[in-house]
């Protein structure tokens, strides 16, 4: 399998949104294998098919809990639903992510608690995902890439400007900005 450059903000594949995929094919199950060698190598705890260049819906996601116990899948076509957000600002030391696709950058973000997720695997058998916690923010945040939405578009104005400082002195925001995992030194 290979390690595939991740695109970074500004792309146009990653603000579009992304089409079902109708058949899993051979083609298909590669870029799969693809997206969870590039994920590891970044490495991330998810990766959306978009931020790969692939307007597909599909994300691989990955995650260790404090017993390190694994929780690692594919999802494809996926549906997500959501309890409501707790009014109020994010905490900034419990609701900061990141993403791949602005690499090296975390911002507080306020996320649902808890979150149910369907979709089919490579199989074509269902998966039926309950989570809360980070896994609940895992989903919701590869969920948005398949629906043209990045992470920082959901921020408040101060943090908003403080991204389109660093996108602008990093030369991002534009068509082709990509890194490539274990070669590029981005600090995902």
């Amino acid at each position: 399998m290979a390690v595939l450059p991740i695109r970074i903000m500004g792309d146009p594949v990653l603000h579009a949104p992304a089409a079902r995929v109708d058949e899993v094919t051979d083609e298909v199950r590669t870029l799969v294998a693809d997206m969870f060698d590039t994920m590891d190598a970044a490495p991330g705890v998810g990766l959306a098919a978009p931020q790969v260049g692939v307007g597909l819906r599909i994300y691989t996601y990955t995650y260790q809990d404090d017993d390190g116990a694994p929780w690692r899948g594919v999802i494809i076509n996926p549906e997500l639903w959501m309890v409501p957000l707790e009014p109020g600002a994010p905490d900034p030391d419990d609701e900061s992510e990141g993403c791949l696709s602005f690499p090296g950058e975390r911002f507080p973000l306020r996320r649902s608690e808890r979150v149910l997720v369907t979709g089919t695997d490579l199989d074509g058998a269902p998966v039926r995902i309950d989570v809360d916690g980070w896994r609940a923010r895992i989903m919701q945040h590869e969920f948005d890439h398949l629906d043209g939405i990045l992470y920082i578009d959901r921020l408040d104005d101060g943090d908003w400007k403080t991204v389109q400082k660093i996108s602008r002195k990093r030369g991002w925001g534009k068509p082709g900005a990509s890194w490539m995992p274990g070669v590029d030194n981005i600090d995902a």
